[in-house]
């Protein structure tokens, strides 16, 4: 079933690769992390400088484009006809976390043995950028589109998603479209997303912080020296290091949706913190109902169902500060599971420790029926260039702006085997994978043309 492109469109696709990179290291040198800083945009000065660069990148490839006078979102356009077909990507990053753990600056990208290094390579700036060279190198092979492409490019997907609601509001909505924010062959479903915070008085005595985001699993956490912690910490043979009068516990940082397989920094450092003598609401809290459930069975019970597999909990922020304990936590929700019950578990064990329970934000799951036009379309252009015929459509713990609009799934860029990098030190895409996943790009805009 392999149905390569043809030769000329390949040949087009390898010059314009070049340009690909050039361009991808203008858009990743631009540190994207969201900050609230003293510009007048909502996320900061450095995503709005990622957005503009983006839209002056499509510009120079022939495209129209819009940049929304307060910074929320941008867009490029090329094509013409009723028919609209979007793209969407976002231009935001999560921090850089520990940089002990980078063997190069993350927004310097490196190249080393057909790797490319840096923060938003895998997520999601590479991906996005990807698609438009692919439509690019497509168009510049002599195809002609009879539908109008709009790439549509985000600026908080990465926090609470207060950019695709504003585009909602005053912009044309795509007839259906894809995100280049996951992997192929293609997601078919993808879990509820809640973000909460448990808050309780602390009368511990401590403060401290650490973590960097909800959806990430924190490699790391920052504690005064302390002989007996260190006992404990040796006694449970958790990994950490000396410097000076701290101590950093270490971690292993994932995407919160696969959370199980990282290492909790701030669990590690809470559950030796009250083994060795030193009380908090948190500390109990962890010790009691995470340390020894990886999908905190504690609270929910078994939470799985046959889309979308089991439920996934991270701890991705604390602070204890002279009134509050804080928890914020990142809860991946089966799509057959009602929120609210869910939720009532949460306030119900987290109540026993003296918690109260905030809702951070939240975004429903999503499920696309396999026979839909669009994964048949999407499906069929991924069979053909791969010939794999094999690899089925998948859920996903993610959260994707497919959730943004309807008849919108995620479509790639990683290839199926391809490894998960995003969010992790050391992001990396692989760039004969990418040069294979523009070329499903590719044959998937030709698909679109009926």
């Amino acid at each position: 079933m392999k149905k390569e492109l043809k030769k000329d469109q390949t040949d087009v696709l390898d010059k314009n690769f070049i340009e690909f990179l050039k361009d991808l290291d203008k858009i990743i040198k631009i540190p994207s992390v969201y900050e609230e800083d003293d510009s007048n945009y909502p996320f900061g000065k450095n995503i709005q400088l990622a957005l503009e660069k983006t839209l002056e990148v499509c510009r120079k490839l022939g495209m129209n484009t819009y940049l929304d006078p307060k910074g929320y979102y941008g867009y490029s356009e090329i094509g013409e006809g009723e028919k609209l077909v979007g793209v969407l990507g976002h231009l935001d990053v999560v921090p850089a976390g520990n940089l002990d753990e980078w063997n190069s600056d993350p927004f310097e990208p490196t190249i080393i043995d057909g790797k490319y290094y840096a923060r938003g390579s895998q997520d999601d700036k590479g991906p996005t950028l990807a698609a438009i060279y692919a439509l690019k190198s497509l168009l510049d092979s002599g195809f002609n589109l009879n539908y109008r492409v709009r790439f549509i490019f985000g600026t908080d997907e990465e926090n609470l998603w207060r950019d695709m609601p504003k585009y909602i509001e005053k912009e044309e909505i795509p007839m259906l479209g894809f995100t280049p924010d996951s992997k192929f062959p293609l997601i078919y479903s993808e879990k509820g997303l809640l973000q909460c915070k448990l808050i309780a008085k602390n009368e511990s005595g401590l403060i401290f912080k650490g973590g960097d985001a909800f959806n990430c699993v924190p490699s790391k956490f920052i504690a005064d020296k302390n002989e007996k912690l260190e006992e404990v910490l040796k006694e449970l043979n958790y990994q950490f290091k000396e410097n000076g009068n701290k101590i950093e516990i270490v971690g292993k940082s994932v995407h919160a949706q696969i959370a199980e397989e990282g290492i909790n920094a701030i669990n590690r450092y809470l559950h030796a913190l009250t083994l060795s003598g030193k009380e908090t609401k948190s500390g109990r809290f962890i010790t009691e109902n995470i340390i020894n459930y990886k999908f905190a069975e504690s609270i929910f019970g078994e939470v799985s169902d046959e889309h979308s597999g089991k439920l996934k909990f991270n701890i991705g922020k604390i602070e204890l500060n002279k009134n509050e304990e804080i928890l914020c936590i990142d809860i991946r929700i089966p799509v057959t599971y009602d929120k609210e019950k869910i939720v009532e578990k949460l306030k119900e064990k987290a109540k026993k420790y003296g918690f109260i329970y905030k809702q951070h934000d939240f975004l429903k799951s999503i499920y696309t029926p396999l026979d839909s036009e669009l994964v048949k379309t999407l499906m069929g252009a991924y069979q053909e260039i791969t010939g794999d015929i094999k690899s089925a459509p998948i859920s996903s713990g993610g959260a994707t702006y497919a959730r943004a609009m309807d008849n919108c799934v995620a479509f790639g860029s990683i290839l199926p085997a391809g490894p998960k990098t995003e969010h992790q030190p050391n992001e990396y895409i692989i760039l004969e994978e990418m040069k294979t996943a523009m070329k499903i790009y590719m044959r998937a805009f030709e698909k679109f043309n009926k």
